[in-house]
């Protein structure tokens, strides 16, 4: 596992960005201390705006400090940042393209104890629908401090998820990162997974253990949601005839729906999703095991590269 669990990771990377870009504002709803954006309030008090428990008038706020020329930074748990503020990120956010960046962490089941209200399933399919917003979905505690700066200095709305927990490590030093651009780091003729998020880690683990079985698996971490990497998810197709999805979200709407959508209009191949299926989660003693009840283990991702291979053959 990760040195640091997702959340640390990126309050610390925040608050040292703070000192480089002054006219970086932080907000949040009275979470700070789960979302660890109080690392930042902790340094620059003046810069630090807690809105209470109030989703949709912490994006207000932090649509008017962006017409006012400062870059806000909103901090809420994923659920609920992306349903209870849906119509403001949509309308004030999107619409009128103020430049916010929404941080929703305590993504997917990472909140593993406090159970399916506070679960975000749907959160990258919620958000990857909305016009000009860019979604991202860092692997690790690494991959989160090279996005972040990229992100603070795009110009345009961003969804930045991320986990409570600490996922396998995918990267010893930041990668370069781009956005719309996905990343090889594994080489494979037989099949294809893409993953993002906690999964990246999860499918390069998978990859191994088919390498065992002489099953030769490319791995993408497609940390980029939208706009997402057509290019290399077509060139991947045609290399493997093979795709395997995997990520920490409902497979309805999320990386898997825009794999999908790519490949359906050009080049249809045998393809499975692993993800959360049409169902709502539970609860367990930590987020590695709710992910395996969950159908996200690494076997669930063995056993789709196994069935999409053996659809390829026939």
């Amino acid at each position: 596992m990760s040195s640091l669990a997702m959340r640390e990771a990126y309050g610390r990377k925040l608050a040292a960005y703070g000192e480089i870009n002054q006219r970086v504002v932080v907000l949040d709803a009275d979470t700070s201390s789960s979302t660890l954006s109080n690392f930042f309030a902790q340094k620059f008090p003046d810069r630090f705006f807690n809105i209470g428990i109030a989703e949709p008038c912490t994006v207000d706020v932090a649509a008017g400090l962006a017409l006012g020329g400062k870059i806000p930074v909103v901090n809420v748990f994923a659920a609920l940042l992306t349903l209870r503020a849906l119509e403001q990120i949509r309308t004030c956010v999107c619409y009128a393209r103020t430049n916010v960046k929404l941080s929703g962490s305590y993504a997917g089941v990472s909140d593993f104890k406090d159970g399916p209200t506070h679960h975000a399933i749907e959160d990258i399919a919620v958000m990857r629908v909305l016009p000009e917003m860019v979604v991202i979905v860092p692997a690790d505690e690494v991959e989160i401090a090279a996005w972040l700066p990229k992100i603070i200095e795009y110009e345009g709305p961003v969804y930045l998820r991320i986990s409570r927990a600490a996922t396998i490590k995918v990267f010893g030093e930041e990668p370069a990162v781009e956005f719309g651009k996905g990343v090889l780091l594994r080489e494979g003729k037989d099949a294809a997974i893409i993953a993002a998020g906690a999964m990246v880690g999860r499918s390069i683990e998978a990859a191994r253990q088919l390498a065992e079985d002489g099953i030769q698996c490319q791995v993408i971490n497609m940390s980029c949601i939208k706009p997402i990497d057509q290019t290399l998810i077509l060139q991947t197709a045609q290399q493997t005839g093979a795709i395997v999805t995997a990520e920490e979200h409902s497979i309805i709407g999320g990386l898997g729906g825009a794999v999908a959508e790519v490949l359906a209009e050009t080049i249809p191949v045998p393809m499975k999703r692993v993800g959360i299926q049409d169902k709502f989660t539970g609860t367990a003693y930590d987020p590695e095991t709710l992910m395996d009840a969950c159908g996200l283990g690494v076997v669930d991702i063995v056993n789709a590269v196994k069935d999409v291979m053996q659809r390829k053959a026939e």
